[in-house]
């Protein structure tokens, strides 16, 4: 439990201080908005590249990966299909939705739980591959799709499809570090410093614009949209808490797995929701209420069920 306690503690101290700061009006009535894109279009490609790039791409595909994944793509699709049927939101509400109830916390939160419970976090570094790799790209193409205003012929549809990896700085990013793993090439010493320095900001800064959005305006659109907002949190925190664990355990049994990566597989399915849920939703201009929320409900809930998957499935004593 002191491990667990160890790494929840930057996220609810950084989230606090961005809170604190919000309320007492230090960075002014733009700082969420400034940091957010400072995040999503600087630091966190910076950080995507570095990551991808010195990644051994050979190591990406094995059956824990698959395990992890089918969990992933399961609950993602049914926070998807559930944002609409029940909520009657529209297709890009409906990715941040699916993203709130399936994209782990794998960075600032799953490398020192995977540390400390599994003795290394080789296993998270394959899983954030996966969902920058794989599930980011579906994610956003469905948020670029979504916003795409009043134009519904497909050949603006299919022209912003066919160009969103250029302008998207996310997708861009983790193409060229693809690129340069696949290729063994080597970044210039300068330009990874460079790079390391800019995506050390991006988890800190992330966490801070969180806080900032906790300290959100009240209007009335807010409250009128508050009860729907809660149901989807919970539908979200469902899924991403009890559901995710649970079908990346019986995808992991099904697959033979042994103990020791079908801990590994449960642990990482049960971390909770990543900010970017927020970063995307703030960026496409889409309500943050559910994201917000999302994250910061599934960390308090997640502190119990990461224990218990670790207390069931871990070594005695």
């Amino acid at each position: 439990m002191h491990a667990l306690l160890s790494a929840f503690t930057p996220i609810w101290v950084l989230t606090a201080a961005g809170y604190a700061v919000g309320r007492g009006g230090l960075l002014g009535e733009q700082a969420e908005a400034v940091l957010g894109r400072f995040v999503f279009h600087v630091a966190m490609p910076a950080a995507l590249f570095m990551m991808v790039s010195e990644a051994r791409l050979s190591s990406f595909a094995n059956q824990s990966v698959i395990a992890f994944g089918a969990g992933t793509v399961a609950v993602c699709a049914l926070g998807f299909l559930a944002a609409g049927r029940f909520f009657g939101r529209k297709t890009a509400d409906r990715a941040i939705t699916g993203m709130a109830s399936g994209y782990v916390n794998s960075a600032n939160l799953g490398i020192p739980v995977a540390v400390q419970v599994l003795g290394d976090a080789s296993f998270v570094a394959q899983i954030i591959l996966f969902q920058v790799l794989l599930v980011s790209p579906v994610i956003l193409t469905l948020l670029d799709t979504g916003t795409d205003r009043g134009r519904v012929h497909w050949r603006p549809v299919l022209r912003r499809m066919l160009t969103m990896p250029v302008r998207n700085p996310v997708i861009m990013a983790s193409m060229l570090g693809v690129l340069v793993a696949a290729t063994d090439l080597r970044v210039p010493s300068a330009l990874g410093r460079s790079c390391d320095l800019l995506g050390a900001a991006a988890v800190p800064t992330a966490l801070i614009t969180l806080g900032l959005s906790l300290h959100g305006r009240r209007d009335g659109a807010e409250a009128t949209e508050a009860p729907a907002s809660r149901g989807e949190v919970a539908v979200a925190v469902a899924l991403k808490n009890l559901v995710q664990p649970l079908a990346g355990f019986g995808v992991a049994l099904l697959l033979g797995l042994p103990e020791q990566q079908v801990l590994a597989v449960v642990l990482c399915s049960a971390l909770p929701t990543a900010q970017n849920a927020f970063l995307y939703a703030r960026q496409y201009g889409l309500d943050t209420a559910l994201a917000r929320n999302s994250v910061v409900a599934s960390t308090v809930v997640s502190m119990a069920t990461l224990s218990l998957a670790a207390w069931a499935l871990g070594p005695p004593g």
